[in-house]
């Protein structure tokens, strides 16, 4: 990955920035980053949006320079626009400036009007650039800052951004509920599967929230014994786990305690399970996570992501994932959710040795079922499409040789020939 001169780069300079630039041009990231070092600063860059959101995710930056377009031949800048109204959303306090062409006059003003702090106009001069950065980051933003603290390039690690991330339209609508309900001081109660991404989301409602300034929100365990007693102690911002796993009498002492100074933010497996009096105060919305099964079309971006985060953590390559691994990403079953896909992708890290993660790497057991809601709502198994794809992708990826094929899928060539058979393959 280009960039990596990041923070750690202008660590000796306590004034230096930490930049993400998003540009899809090798020869611009390549100057780009030789510049802003000169200048003291740490330039991280991302060749897309989806590398951009990942970065985002990982860690904090105090400016992002955006172009406009990513895909070759398009000039309406309608890509770098969506990216730049995504972060805005996420962040109303991200301090970004957009590259634009040459007479995008048009696509400038609509940048600003979306939430960018200034422009730089094609072909731009790197020092002229340099200064818009420097004075944008030092300008006070409009909106309060939703993130806990700076990310400057000499300041110490923070705490990461709560940013989720995914383009499954069920994704997309619950970062829509989360903008809309954050705001305000409502009992949030955040339900779906354990390991989907329920505290990422706790913490994307507090990054929203009008609390959001005053540190990182309060996390209590009700299951502990001096669970209340915190609770009757706190303020602001906090989130409540297993509020369902309480008795009933001890739920209503809960409730009793959640004045109005607090606001909870509840992580639970079932809202049926509270009293009435406890539903009131923490559940006045509830917020569900969507499985992976919900979202299949998020597993190889996610993937890509813990690829990136676990390379960086064990100060590897990361490695890119083949074709049939993807596929095999896709169609897998995950009964421990995101959580499961992001332990799966630190072990294909740390066993990867030739640049690529193949269906082999990923440890994967022979085709488990798939769940995925039926019309009804109601989950349905289908092993069959599951298995299939698996072998599919497994026979593509090592050019149709069935012996490699079985090997990367832990079976004997006679049963690979069986199923393949089965399947019409």
């Amino acid at each position: 990955m280009s960039g990596n001169g990041q923070q750690g780069d202008a660590s000796s300079e306590k004034t230096g920035f930490a930049i993400l630039l998003i540009d899809d041009r090798p020869e611009v990231a390549t100057a780009m980053e030789i510049a802003f070092r000169m200048a003291g600063h740490g330039l991280t860059v991302a060749h897309d949006p989806e590398e951009a959101f990942s970065q985002l995710a990982r860690s904090r930056f105090d400016g992002i320079v955006l172009d406009l377009n990513f895909t070759p031949g398009k000039s309406d800048g309608e890509e770098g626009l969506a990216c730049l109204e995504r972060i805005i959303a996420d962040d109303p306090a991200a301090c970004v400036v957009v590259l634009t062409a040459h007479g995008g006059m048009r696509m400038a003003v609509a940048a600003m009007q979306a939430g960018a702090r200034d422009f730089a106009v094609k072909p731009w001069n790197n020092a002229d650039l340099i200064a818009k950065v420097e004075a944008a980051v030092a300008r006070e933003p409009i909106a309060a800052p939703t993130t806990e603290s700076t990310g400057r390039a000499g300041g110490e690690r923070h705490t990461r951004p709560a940013r989720i991330l995914g383009e499954s339209a069920a994704i997309e609508n619950l970062r829509q509920l989360i903008r809309r309900v954050a705001p305000t001081m409502a009992g949030v109660a955040i339900t779906g599967p354990s390991g989907a991404g329920r505290m990422v989301a706790a913490r994307a409602v507090h990054a929203a929230s009008a609390d959001a300034d005053n540190n990182t929100p309060l996390l209590i365990d009700l299951r502990e014994g001096d669970a209340i007693k915190r609770v009757a102690e706190a303020e602001g911002s906090v989130i409540l786990r297993y509020p369902d796993r309480l008795d009933d009498l001890t739920q209503d002492r809960l409730a009793a305690q959640l004045t109005e100074r607090i606001r909870p933010i509840a992580i639970t497996d079932r809202i049926d399970a509270l009293t009435p009096a406890l539903r009131r105060r923490i559940a006045t919305i509830e917020l569900p996570v969507p499985s992976l099964s919900q979202r299949r079309d998020d597993v190889c971006l996610l993937a890509r992501h813990f690829i990136t985060d676990a390379a960086e953590r064990f100060g590897r390559p990361a490695p890119r994932l083949t074709d049939a691994a993807e596929t095999v990403l896709r169609e897998a079953d995950w009964p421990d959710e995101v959580r499961g896909l992001a332990a799966t992708m630190e072990r294909a890290v740390l066993l990867s040795d030739d640049g690529m993660i193949d269906t082999g790497a990923l440890s994967l057991s022979t085709p488990a079922a798939a769940a995925s809601p039926d019309e009804s709502g109601s989950a349905t198994y289908d092993l069959d499409r599951t298995e299939k794809a698996m072998i599919a992708a497994a026979l593509t990826e090592h050019h149709h040789n069935v012996s490699h094929a079985a090997k990367a899928l832990g079976l004997s060539r006679g049963a690979l020939y069986r199923r393949m058979e089965r399947h019409g393959l």
